[in-house]
């Protein structure tokens, strides 16, 4: 099945710009609640699920942290995830979500709790599109499904203090070499 273009994409899906980059929109909200363990036990959706896209125009999310579970199923395109799990040194993941599962893609990714997360198209998609055309049909499409739903309090964007903390206890050519690769992934 060919690529859908971004342009339609958006149109069809009613999609918006989101704040982490890319553009939303939310597709479920559960009306049953659960207490989350990470609010004290407040009440939250059971869960929540948006479609998010990257585009060649928009081609890269923020470093940001949930505190709830979020799985990601792959509808078309490829990106780049990159996860960092807090530790010392923190931990260092990258997985492409495309359907090439020969090549190691994966259609779906889940991320735990407390691990800050961040995604991009990855840089031959982008750079092999010449024609306006071949532009829109860069893109990846994604649902991401929260348990327990999402609430903006229960998630933050990693700063450049929090990014200075993170890689603290890692020798100081390797935490140049972090700050200078993830600095431009911070919310401005």
């Amino acid at each position: 099945m060919p690529a859908t273009p971004t342009k339609q994409l958006v149109a069809d899906l009613g999609l918006e710009r989101h704040p982490e980059g890319g553009y939303f929109k939310q597709t479920d909200c559960q009306e049953e609640t659960v207490p989350t363990p990470f609010a004290d036990g407040d009440q939250r959706p059971l869960s929540t699920s948006i479609f998010y896209l990257l585009s060649h125009d928009n081609p890269a999310g923020v470093i940001h942290m949930n505190k709830s579970v979020t799985y990601h199923i792959l509808h078309q395109g490829r990106a780049e995830y990159t996860l960092i799990t807090p530790g010392s040194p923190p931990k260092i993941e990258r997985h492409v979500m495309g359907s090439n599962a020969a090549a190691g893609e994966k259609m779906q990714l889940i991320v735990g709790t407390g691990i800050w997360k961040m995604s991009q198209l990855l840089a031959e998609d982008i750079n092999a599109a010449e024609s306006e055309n071949d532009k829109e049909l860069v893109n990846c499409l994604i649902t991401e499904v929260v348990v327990p739903g999402f609430q903006w309090m229960d998630h933050k964007f990693l700063t450049r203090d929090g990014l200075d903390e993170l890689f603290k206890d890692v020798d100081k050519e390797e935490r140049a070499k972090a700050v200078s690769q993830y600095s431009r992934y911070l919310k401005q």
